[in-house]
């Protein structure tokens, strides 16, 4: 069995490769901040994220694209 990861962090125990799409929770758990915080940041559109069915999700590299641009504005201010 291997771990699946996002930015080291470590998510679940998975057979197989590492997730394409997070819950928002895991989404969350990469950017160790709240579900709510979370959610916020996706109903801004800082946070990228789409409907599968009627469940939302993150694409793996959401998390890091966000923290790049923030890292971005911060230098830039």
């Amino acid at each position: 069995m291997s771990i699946a990861s996002v930015e080291n962090v470590r998510l679940v125990e998975v057979d197989g490769p590492a997730p394409v799409l997070l819950t928002v929770e895991e989404a969350a758990c990469c950017l160790r901040v709240g579900r709510t915080t979370c959610f916020a940041l996706i109903r801004t559109g800082e946070l990228e994220s789409l409907m599968v069915g009627g469940l939302r999700r993150v694409p793996a590299d959401a998390p890091a694209a966000y923290l790049a641009r923030r890292r971005a504005e911060q230098r830039a201010a």
